[in-house]
């Protein structure tokens, strides 16, 4: 009688004892391999890694930690496949649009290794559930986009004693490191205050490389199995800079800051606190800027447009996100954020101006921006063209 497929090979006592021999298929190169081997299997799938954002850089986190053989992958995601993801999101693909990316993650996952246990979180990392959830897992790799959730991912590490795998994507360039990990830095000690509210734009701004997260991801996929295995030298105490363009990588030596206010020799935060508000963001609204800008929701929008007197609809996205879709057909004209104060003088003085772009970050900059130069009756659509599509008219494409 032929051998089951999941009989374990070798006596008890052997060094493979316990795996099954799919496992000795699967992991054949990982057996073989100096600094892994069959011990270095077992710490692999006796661990616990939490990665939050299952977007660019958490599709070959993902990926490539499942394949490794880890034993519990937490995902903590709020959003669901986009088409627009699909460009640099490898994880999903066209049948799993509209999911959950948490259970596209899962589905895509137990494809590649059945046996990785992938916990699901489909909610926004916050203060209030951050420590829980992250305490459960050994280590955290951050594939999120937004400076809110990274000092939140960070301090929470510092607090709980996580190592912290960083890594960011813009444009053409990438970052990567290793925070709270032993008396190296954190991430407060490199960026101690986050940037002004919208001088750096997000990957929908900006744009980004399709390949660019997986490369940086797959490094800090590469980064969390060398922690989980204790082999090699971690990035810790490193920023490791890539430029797509040039095909180059450059290191920039990082120190921990004795006065940084969570690692520091004197902390002055012990707690989580209100990243949002620490950023300057509010997180379904866009940046808080140097004053509040008056703020119209879609609905009272659409209202205003069917009553009269009608707004002047200003659109300042890009040209190629007009193409995708727009709201044309309700009298919007497209003046891109870069070329606004040069065509002041197509903007009416003498009505409401309602300014919108994707998600409302750039329109509200726009908003302050023609209020200081005498345009006083300006509004900013709150949440964007993305609010309009879900709130008024769903018929229109997102992106």
């Amino acid at each position: 009688m032929a051998d089951s497929p999941k009989a374990p090979k070798g006596p008890p006592d052997s060094a493979y004892a316990g795996f099954q021999r799919e496992d000795l298929l699967r992991y054949a190169r990982h057996f073989v391999l100096p600094h892994v081997g069959p011990e270095g299997q077992r710490a692999l799938s006796n661990a616990k890694v939490l990665l939050v954002g299952a977007g660019g850089l958490g599709s070959p986190v993902a990926s490539y930690l499942g394949a490794a053989g880890v034993g519990t992958l937490g995902v903590v995601d709020p959003d669901l496949v986009d088409l627009s993801n699909l460009q640099r999101q490898v994880l999903h693909g066209i049948s799993q649009l509209g999911q959950y990316k948490v259970d596209s993650a899962r589905d895509r996952l137990w494809d590649i290794n059945p046996n990785v246990e992938v916990v699901g979180h489909k909610v926004r990392l916050t203060s209030e559930n951050a420590l829980e959830i992250i305490g459960a897992y050994d280590l955290v790799v951050d594939g999120s986009d937004n400076f809110p959730t990274r000092y939140l991912v960070s301090d929470a590490c510092v607090f709980l004693g996580r190592p912290y795998v960083y890594g960011a994507v813009d444009r053409w360039e990438g970052q990567v490191s290793v925070f709270g990990l032993g008396e190296g830095p954190c991430y407060r000690c490199l960026f101690r205050e986050p940037p002004p509210p919208g001088l750096v734009p997000t990957c929908a701004e900006a744009g980004v490389l399709g390949v660019l997260p997986g490369i940086i991801g797959s490094l800090q996929a590469a980064e969390a199995i060398k922690l989980i295995l204790g082999v090699g030298t971690p990035l810790a105490g490193r920023l490791l800079i890539f430029d797509a363009l040039d095909l180059s990588f450059r290191e920039v030596r990082l120190r921990a800051n004795p006065r940084c206010s969570v690692c520091g020799e004197e902390p002055t935060l012990t707690e989580l606190v209100d990243y949002d508000l620490f950023c300057g963001v509010e997180p379904d609204s866009g940046p808080a800027l140097r004053k509040p800008v008056p703020q119209v929701t879609p609905a009272d929008l659409e209202r205003r447009l069917e009553a009269g007197p009608r707004p002047f609809l200003l659109d300042v996205r890009e040209p190629y996100e007009w193409e995708i879709g727009n709201l044309g057909h309700e009298g919007a004209v497209l003046v891109p954020y870069a070329e606004i104060l040069n065509r002041l003088e197509e903007l009416p003085k003498d009505r409401t101006i309602a300014v919108y772009c994707h998600v409302g970050v750039r329109s509200a900059l726009i908003v302050q921006e023609l209020m200081t130069k005498g345009f006083s009756d300006v509004l900013n659509l709150k949440g964007g063209y993305l609010a309009w599509v879900d709130q008024v008219d769903p018929g229109l494409p997102r992106y």
